[in-house]
């Protein structure tokens, strides 16, 4: 074989030598081919591009983009309406991903149903096991895993403590969508001198005797995000009793503070963007999903929020240590 290189003259090669020369003088080539040998696709499915979309984002491709993986990706925003996002599904299926990254609920529902045998790696889930996406937190079975958003009960308690200052008996409304969480709850609270009241509910029309009785024995509410318990109407009214009872709640949101309850532990969506990234970067080096253990946000990465006015209906001083880092004061 002949081959001529600038300011060379031409010259026989055999196929070895000439493999040689490419490598040498061709790097381009040679690392070109490497690098689409080590290239991977990841499809990131989610329902909007707020603030908090966009930060879970940039925080899940710190970790791919420092991986030895050439990532390409494809970025997919459902809307909700049955056609359009089959049919972005099917877009998404023609992209081939080697992973699917879900933030949110809604989306990981979705992808799950139409992927069921792809890895999926979810981020900003809340109450994963309830929602039926895994078996347990430490051993999600299936082909899912991810970064979930449900603060630890031990942390919870912990700040509940700070904020209300000693806590003998706590609340809590549960029914079988969230039964998983409570035991676990009870062992934590007892472990800090707490007796968890917990009370399940068959429909949201015993919610009220239900509350009742609670408010009768306990000094402090715990909530958790239970759909059968937080309807518009319930909500309301959980507020208003445990306002009138001057009787503190902890929400599982900021919209439950918004609407009267005195504080919420939000969370930083880039740190559990990286979680989640750094779950996908172990999925493509070849663990299964269902290996993994679901990561939930640690204490150094947990937002205080409170509700000023709360405070003043129900007599309450806000520790100083704890304003000094509320990270927003509801008005």
């Amino acid at each position: 074989m002949h081959l001529i290189v600038r300011g060379i003259k031409q010259f026989t090669v055999g196929p070895a030598a000439l493999f040689v020369i490419l490598i040498l003088f061709l790097p381009g080539i040679y690392t070109d081919s490497i690098s689409a040998s080590k290239a991977k696709k990841i499809a990131i499915i989610c329902i909007d591009d707020d603030p908090s979309t966009q930060r879970t984002i940039r925080g899940l491709k710190k970790p791919l983009d420092r991986s030895d993986f050439e990532i390409l990706y494809k970025n997919a925003i459902l809307t909700g309406e049955q056609s359009a996002d089959a049919t972005l599904m099917n877009e998404i299926s023609s992209f081939d991903p080697d992973l699917l990254i879900t933030i949110g609920s809604f989306a990981t529902l979705m992808t799950s149903r139409f992927f069921p045998n792809k890895p999926i790696i979810f981020a900003t889930v809340m109450n994963p096991a309830a929602s039926g996406f895994i078996s347990s937190m430490n051993r999600p079975g299936g082909n899912i895993s991810g970064a979930a958003l449900d603060v630890p009960p031990d942390i919870q308690f912990k700040y509940f403590q700070k904020v209300v200052g000693r806590i003998k008996t706590m609340g809590v409304i549960y029914s079988d969508e969230t039964e998983n969480l409570i035991r676990p709850a009870q062992i934590a609270a007892k472990q800090l001198g707490i007796e968890l009241v917990a009370l399940r509910i068959e429909s949201e029309r015993e919610i009220p005797r239900t509350l009742d009785s609670l408010c009768a024995v306990v000094d402090a509410f715990w909530t958790v995000a239970d759909q059968k318990i937080f309807t518009q109407q319930s909500t309301q009214h959980i507020i208003l009793q445990t306002l009138r009872h001057r009787i503190p709640l902890m929400g599982f949101s900021r919209a439950l503070v918004e609407a009267g309850g005195l504080f919420t532990l939000d969370f930083d969506f880039k740190d559990i963007g990286r979680q989640t990234g750094e779950t996908a970067v172990k999925v493509l080096e070849g663990k299964h999903p269902s290996k993994i253990p679901v990561s939930t946000p640690g204490a150094g990465v947990i937002y205080f929020k409170y509700n000023e006015k709360t405070a003043k209906l129900i007599s309450l001083q806000i520790p100083e240590e704890l304003l000094a880092i509320a990270k927003e004061v509801i008005k």
